[in-house]
């Protein structure tokens, strides 16, 4: 069946409140007036309000009968530190912030199934619209989660959409497994023994060492890492020295490392580790490593891609439904609420084609256009799931 009738009757409507937090937002773990909005609004249309979790956190719920199955459903609030360049009616009033990923069309799009599902309530069970705090890097998934996400409301399923530039309108893409990467950063400080540029055996060049240390990074993937798996460690930084004729006694380094497994993500940690050992004894050294942990990678549950792709199919056509889209290397706090319940999360075409503006850039905007379907998708995804409740 195609998108909801109802979902473009109402689509105006959703838009606006879109457009109003765009030109309104909120950074990480502030986004007070956005969940003003989104608890006003559940309220209005008769859910259950639960805040405070995750500090800006909240849940709205709808029950329906006696049973106990249940399903949630997770958009994120918060925008990224950086200027807008747009210059229409809603861009963003608040110097510094800006919504370049999208999350004000996450969290309409998620209101906009919350105001169907309490008119129709074709469903038996409980839903929970979960809209979080804090994904652009301040882990509001995992702050929830602390907070006792799941166990005040537990969840046979979750599910998420994040909206895809450069995706044709209309279009929804998945993949069971990795669909992105864990995000993690690293530094690397060695301390040597400086002196005269003339003078360097009298020295313990840390700029030498540093120099090994980063090629022999580079051989982490292409000697360690199954070529079919993707991984990825990048030297973001080498910093030493100040003047010609010096030879500086200190160096520091340090980069990020993109892995889509856990286990390749514990292996990229330790070779950067033994690689750092080995370096003090090849130089004479000293050489810490700190590792930095970010999000770990976004792992769908098979059973659950399989099921999000099905519905999709019904809403977009299978023609413009793909179940097996390559990973991205990029990361998402979403990845906390699928270690803890098996679900998914789906890509929704923004539009653009590949000459389109990418997320998190400073002329990025959601494409309201894309409402009807993401609403569809997850109104779909509550009363199939709640109907069927795939195993795991």
């Amino acid at each position: 069946m195609p998108v909801l009738t109802r979902s473009l009757e109402i689509q105006a409507e959703i838009a606006a409140i879109r457009r109003d937090i765009h030109a309104h937002p909120e950074l990480a773990y502030e986004e007070s007036r956005t969940s003003d909005i989104v608890a006003a609004k559940l309220e209005e249309w008769g859910l259950e309000v639960t805040r405070g979790l995750g500090k800006t956190g909240v849940v709205g719920t709808l029950r329906k009968g006696n049973s106990v199955k249940s399903v949630g459903l997770r958009a994120d609030m918060d925008a990224l530190p950086m200027d807008e360049r747009n210059d229409f009616a809603h861009r963003s009033q608040n110097a510094g912030r800006m919504h370049a990923c999208g999350h004000d069309g996450h969290t309409a799009m998620l209101l906009g199934a919350a105001k169907i599902m309490s008119e129709t309530k074709n469903f038996e069970g409980a839903v929970h619209f979960i809209f979080q705090p804090a994904e652009e890097g301040g882990g509001g998934a995992r702050a929830m989660i602390e907070d006792g996400l799941f166990e005040k409301f537990p969840c046979d399923g979750v599910f998420a959409i994040h909206n895809k530039p450069g995706l044709p309108l209309g279009h929804i893409v998945t993949r069971p497994g990795p669909l992105l990467a864990a995000a993690d950063r690293w530094d690397i400080r060695i301390t040597g023994k400086g002196g005269h540029a003339a003078h360097p055996h009298g020295t313990l060049d840390p700029m030498v060492a540093g120099a090994g240390i980063v090629m022999s990074l580079q051989t982490i993937v292409s000697r360690n890492i199954d070529p079919i798996e993707s991984t990825v460690v990048t030297v973001g930084f080498f910093k030493a020295g100040s003047a010609y004729n010096v030879i500086p006694g200190e160096a520091h380094i340090g980069g990020t490392t993109r892995t889509t497994t856990p286990e390749n993500r514990a292996l990229v940690r330790r070779r950067i580790e033994e690689i750092c050992k080995g370096a003090e004894q090849m130089y004479g050294v000293k050489v810490e490593m700190e590792h930095m942990p970010g999000y770990p990678p976004t792992i769908n549950n098979a059973a659950r891609a399989r099921f999000a792709v099905d519905v999709a199919a019904g809403i977009c056509g299978e023609g413009n439904v793909q179940d097996n889209v390559r990973p991205s290397m990029g990361a998402e706090d979403f990845s906390y609420m699928l270690e803890k319940v098996p679900g998914a999360m789906v890509w929704l075409g923004n539009g653009g084609g590949e000459t389109g503006v990418s997320l998190h850039n400073p002329r990025y905007d959601f494409n309201d256009m894309a409402i009807p379907f993401g609403v569809s998708f997850f109104v779909r995804t509550v009363e199939r799931f709640l109907a069927e409740s795939p195993s795991a």
